[in-house]
């Protein structure tokens, strides 16, 4: 089931269930889903990796939105959005902990044979490419500095 079917079943669910915020996050999803698929150039489907990418910039988006709101003290805005953002990381694949994170980004600079600061854009272009989804690209970057300056 494509992930517009998946989310059109979803919003009825919450719609019987009267679960507001779970209703707003679906409906968010759905309107990205549709600006996508009528975007200039696209063919009108979208393949998996395009809905991935769009969850991870939904999730991003609402991330950054909590982050101001916190510093901002707008704790119920906060709260809205992290609501939303719990119901887009269900449609996400499961993101890698800490360690798993620090192994794998160790394996691709063993790799790729990277030995200073200087190589991290050879590592993270590889990064990027393999843990596409997995994990967040500022986790990635703050990592293989991390263990580039080592």
């Amino acid at each position: 089931m494509s992930l517009e079917q998946t989310i059109n079943t979803a919003m009825k669910t919450a719609m019987l269930a009267k679960a507001e915020a779970e209703l707003r996050a679906l409906r968010a999803i759905k309107a990205a889903v549709l600006v996508a698929k009528t975007a200039e150039g696209a063919t009108g489907e979208l393949t998996e990796a395009d809905e991935q990418k769009m969850l991870q910039k939904l999730a991003k988006q609402r991330k950054d939105s909590i982050e101001i709101f916190r510093q901002q003290n707008r704790l119920d805005l906060a709260v809205k959005e992290e609501e939303e953002l719990a119901v887009i990381e269900r449609y996400l694949p499961k993101q890698l902990s800490e360690a798993e994170l620090r192994a794998e980004v160790s394996a691709i600079i063993t790799a790729v044979g990277a030995s200073g600061p200087a190589d991290m854009g050879k590592v993270m272009g590889a990064a990027t490419k393999q843990l596409a989804g997995k994990a967040d690209g500022k986790a990635i970057s703050a990592l293989v500095k991390e263990l580039l300056t080592k």
